[in-house]
């Protein structure tokens, strides 16, 4: 993990320092989709802090969930004089028509955390299929069969079905064998916790109370899921899955009602995302970002010039991963927490 940090940290400075020459009087048009997910507060911080510290603008708008506005949006940062164009995309299909103007124009698109199926954007997330796998191993490792949910992301975000085909690569077998039974599957409108937990009240009714995991996509649903068993006298015995390490989520997991998080560090996200639309406006091909791989593995089979970081899980036991690296406050991860009941509280 050290090893990885000091990679990404090194291959973020590179790229500062080829291009801080050059972004000064540059601006950065973010799209964000919207804000409902504490963590984009920390990618935009983040994003800001690099861009600042090159001497580049920052200008932004929130789609507050909207496909539609998200595409006036863009055009409005275009308007607006944007050299470079981050997107986090509400739908990853309805964006395109706004991308493809972008990129005509000349102006680089770097689609951030969620897919955007175009040659002409550069891709830049966390590896969503590995976070999927290490969701599943860490419910697994405490149920390895019984009646399990799955609370999936939004239908209109890719990574909802790489997060689900990561988890599936792990449960498979067990699945296959007859070990796990799957009792309940459901996409997650909007991401919405209200909506998760709503899926999570019917998979309870439908199966009287006899689920035995949730495998759910991310802290937000893990958190609606959780309310759902909450209800039933079932949180904190049936363990359940999340990503983001949203500080809520990391508290849960200290209380054990929540089993594991995966942690994907959306500062380094953000800081390595504006370091790449600041290369690209500066006339850096997208070929040569450190890092850079090819992906083809979007439903289109696109070939896309990505960059991914790699996640951690964080489970009871590793908790003081997130608290040593500054992500969250040992009180704020460890408030309500029984004395002696987590090594990283005491």
């Amino acid at each position: 993990m050290r090893s990885f940090v000091k990679l990404m940290a090194g291959a973020a400075i590179l790229v500062s320092m080829q291009t801080a020459a050059m972004a000064a009087d540059l601006v950065v048009g973010v799209s964000w989709s919207n804000f409902q997910e504490e963590r984009w507060k920390t990618d935009e911080a983040a994003i800001k802090k690099a861009l600042e510290a090159a001497g580049a603008k920052y200008i932004s708008a929130d789609a507050q969930s909207s496909a539609a506005k998200q595409l006036t949006d863009v055009e409005s940062l275009i308007s607006q004089g944007a050299n470079a164009l981050i997107v986090l995309a509400q739908d990853s299909d309805a964006i395109a028509p706004a991308i493809e103007k972008a990129t005509a124009e000349g102006i680089p698109v770097v689609g951030y955390d969620r897919l955007i199926e175009n040659p002409e954007a550069f891709y830049i997330t966390f590896d969503n299929k590995e976070v999927g796998r290490m969701q599943a191993q860490g419910v697994f490792k405490v149920k390895p069969e019984g009646n399990y949910v799955f609370i999936k992301g939004s239908s209109s975000d890719p990574n909802a079905d790489f997060l689900f085909a990561g988890q599936m690569e792990v449960l498979k077998a067990a699945v296959d064998a007859g070990k796990i039974k799957n009792v309940g599957e459901a996409y997650t409108d909007g991401w919405k916790p209200e909506n998760a937990q709503k899926n999570m009240e019917q998979f309870l009714t439908k199966n009287n109370n006899k689920v035995d995991a949730v495998v759910a996509s991310n802290d937000g649903t893990a958190g609606g899921a959780i309310a759902a068993l909450d209800a039933q006298g079932l949180a904190g015995s049936v363990p359940v899955s999340g990503q983001d390490a949203d500080k809520a989520a990391l508290n849960r997991v200290a209380l054990g009602t929540q089993t594991v998080s995966v942690w994907k560090d959306s500062r380094e996200l953000g800081k390595t995302a504006a370091e790449i639309a600041l290369a690209l406006a500066s006339g850096k091909k997208m070929t040569e970002i450190p890092n850079v791989q090819t992906f083809d593995g979007g439903p289109k089979k696109q070939k896309m010039q990505s960059v991914f970081l790699k996640p951690l899980p964080i489970t009871k036991d590793n908790l003081d991963v997130v608290i040593k690296a500054g992500w969250i406050s040992k009180a704020e991860a460890c408030q309500g927490v029984k004395a002696g009941a987590v090594a990283a509280c005491k």
